[in-house]
């Protein structure tokens, strides 16, 4: 089987010409349970070509992404910072060899012991969009470098980001001269454009917005020196992407347009970074119908939204899935997984075409599954276990 077989051209359309490491060790053995395989060389070679397209800038990787202490070794070797959510992340990206001055504590809501904890540790970047969490900040970690997160609307990206995220433009300029009043120095904005922002051009828009409030805010005074762009690098889910070096220089170019010479450009891929590097391999449990004239099969799988797949929530990411009968008839199909909770149904709004020969006990891979897959999966729901994470 042929996993994600990926060309790097400008933009990518996959065929089966790039050896897929993951894609051969599934091939190659027999799993008793959900499994995701993720190669090491893969994500090797994915930041590579991110940090040739994006030049100057510095990748802090989303740790939340995929967490594997295997992974976080490797991005240290290679160089890396880390955007860390938690305590937790934080200790995890130290232990494995990562400088504090690479980490930045990127959650915008956090404890103040966790504050008090990375300050201790030597972090001194931190995210806040408030004045409380600029309080916090100032308490637990005085003298800390801060960059204040703005809401951005971005409707072309496959999973928007807002709302529960960053500050209004309105209240921008208060929390910069809070956080000098408070003995914090603030210096630099972040934003996230969505996550799954499948062509560099969906940026403009964002960029459009952040743009002005950066140069009011610097002629106002406010030394801004960070422009954290966040994430959004996407992975191929069945549309058409561009390849990891053209989308990261296309946006570093629109980057550098509308903002000049930014003395720190941070970026903080996660899905761009791990998924395509990882599949999982399954088990289909059942095929049936629901009634003799039903017009979709059911096709229930032994991992769903609890076990690793949330991300199939609003059939935002489309996975792609590979069995040994492809090539045959196809028909439409719901998909869900095993658990007794009737909301653990991955997709039935469009209902995926699968082979007419599916049968309970086939093997199904699930492509590009090393993104936002282990993470959230349960730590054993209904009984059923937890995702299994082999990293060659």
């Amino acid at each position: 089987m042929t996993m994600n077989a990926t060309t790097r051209g400008a933009s990518r359309a996959r065929t089966s010409i790039f050896y897929d490491p993951a894609a051969a060790y599934i091939a190659a053995n027999v799993f008793d349970r959900p499994t995701l395989v993720i190669s090491r060389d893969r994500v090797g070679a994915q930041y590579d070509a991110l940090k040739s397209g994006l030049g100057d800038a510095h990748i802090h990787y989303a740790v939340k992404a995929n967490p594997a202490p295997e992974l976080i070794r490797l991005l240290v070797e290679r160089g890396s910072g880390f955007d860390a959510a938690s305590r937790q992340e934080i200790e995890l990206c130290l232990n494995e060899g990562a400088s504090p001055d690479l980490i930045s504590f990127g959650n915008t809501i956090k404890r103040a012991s966790d504050i008090a904890f990375a300050h201790a540790a030597g972090i001194r970047l931190f995210a806040a969009d408030s004045e409380a969490e600029l309080d916090k900040i100032a308490q637990h970690a005085p003298g800390a470098r801060v960059y204040i997160r703005l809401i951005v609307d971005n409707a072309r990206a496959d999973w928007p980001l807002s709302r529960k995220f960053g500050c209004s433009s309105a209240m921008l300029p208060a929390l910069l001269d809070h956080a000098v009043a408070v003995g914090l120095r603030p210096v630099g904005l972040s934003f996230h454009v969505g996550s799954q922002t499948r062509e560099a051009s969906f940026w403009t828009p964002v960029l459009d917005q952040v743009a002005p409030l950066w140069h009011a805010a610097r002629d106002a005074g406010h030394d801004l020196q960070l422009l954290n762009i966040g994430g959004g690098f996407p992975a191929f889910y069945g549309q058409t992407v561009q390849a990891p070096r053209a989308y990261a220089a296309a946006v570093m170019a629109a980057v550098s347009t509308r903002f000049g010479d930014v003395a720190q450009v941070m970026a903080e891929p996660g899905r761009g970074l791990v998924a395509e590097a990882g599949h999982i391999v399954a088990e289909v449990m059942l095929v049936s119908k629901k009634s003799p004239d039903d017009l979709h099969r059911w096709v229930y799988l032994d991992i769903g939204r609890f076990s690793g797949l949330a991300e199939t929530e609003g059939e935002a990411i489309r996975y792609q899935f590979v069995t040994r009968h492809d090539g045959g008839p196809t028909g439409p199909c719901v998909v869900a997984g095993p658990s007794c909770d009737s909301a653990d149904i991955l997709y039935e709004k469009r209902p995926l075409q699968l082979p007419l020969a599916l049968r309970d006990g086939d093997r199904i891979v699930i492509r590009n599954c090393g993104a936002y897959t282990s993470t959230y999966a349960s730590v054993g729901f209904n009984g059923f276990p937890p995702l299994d994470v082999i990293v060659l």
